[in-house]
Parts: structure tokens; C-alpha cells; sequence
């Protein structure tokens, strides 16, 4: 995804742009293809107390991303560390608001299936996880960025009025 920002400009440093600096755009989306493994091992677990317990480390993950960011979570660490060393400079860089956002979104539809699942709900942890799955798959394989598209309609929206 391109900086949502109209003054963005790609071949400028992210000193010279207001706002948040940028963000290498394959950080999110090996972070997402990790939440994605992560996600798949809920559902193989089915709904069994292991399931339940993973869950709530996708669910911690996304409280690390909503409150410290994209990079402040273990999967941008793992990124920084292993494999953004091995890899050319971005082309361009990301906005870091709209995936923070998708952190967000990720933490509430998780977080409800981890809730209801502790409240004796069980089918909610496999029914929440493959939710979140279908995000973290379409990001991870297609930069395609739900919740990321979500914070740029609200902008769209709040503009509009």
C-alpha cells in the first residue's frame, strides 16, 4: 500500500514528510504471514484448550502492535533481525497508521473470540481465528490490507462531511 498522504512523495526522505515516518511495506506482511501459521495451528487444534491458548498469543501480538506499532511486535522483530538484512531497500515506504489500525481490528475480532471462548463459548476461538485467517492470509499472500483499507475509508468518509 502507497502512503495514504497527498504531500507523500516516494523519492523524499521520511525527515522531509509530516506525520509519522514510513514503514518498510513487507514488515506488516511478514508479520501478517506469521499471525497467518499461528492462525492455521487454532483451527488444526480445534477447540481444545491448546487452541485457546494460542489464540491469546495472537491475541497478545495484536495488543503489541495496537499499543507500540507494527515494529514493536515480535513478528517485526523477527523481520528487523532475519530478514530485512537479506533484502534490497524498499522502494517506497508505508504510512504507519493504517496497518496500526489493522492491529486494532485484528485485536478486537481475536480478542471477542478469545473472550467468549474463556467464557465457555468454544466454537467462537475457530470461528474468531479463521476471521482474522482470511485477513492475515489476504495481506501475507496479496499485500491486500483489510484493516488497512478500513482506516482509509474512514479518512475518505471523515473528509466527505
Amino acid at each position: 500500500m502507497t502512503d495514504p498522504r497527498p504531500d507523500a512523495d516516494p523519492t523524499t526522505s521520511t525527515a522531509d514528510r509530516p506525520g509519522p515516518a514510513g514503514i518498510d511495506p513487507r514488515g506488516p506482511r511478514f508479520g501478517a504471514a506469521l499471525t497467518a501459521v499461528l492462525l492455521v495451528v487454532v483451527l488444526l487444534l480445534g477447540m481444545t484448550p491448546a487452541a485457546t491458548a494460542v489464540l491469546a498469543l495472537v491475541v497478545a501480538s495484536f495488543a503489541l502492535g495496537v499499543a507500540r506499532g507494527v515494529g514493536g511486535t515480535w513478528q517485526g522483530w523477527v523481520f528487523r533481525r532475519f530478514v530485512r538484512p537479506r533484502l534490497a531497500a524498499p522502494t517506497e515506504l508505508e504510512d504507519p497508521r493504517p496497518p496500526r489500525f489493522a492491529q486494532l481490528v485484528g485485536l478486537v475480532v481475536t480478542g471477542v473470540g478469545l473472550l467468549l471462548g474463556l467464557l465457555g463459548v468454544e466454537a467462537a476461538v475457530p470461528i474468531s481465528a479463521a476471521i482474522a485467517l482470511v485477513a492475515a492470509f489476504l495481506n501475507a499472500a496479496f499485500g491486500l490490507c483489510l484493516g488497512c483499507e478500513m482506516y482509509l475509508l474512514g479518512l475518505r468518509l471523515r473528509a466527505a462531511r
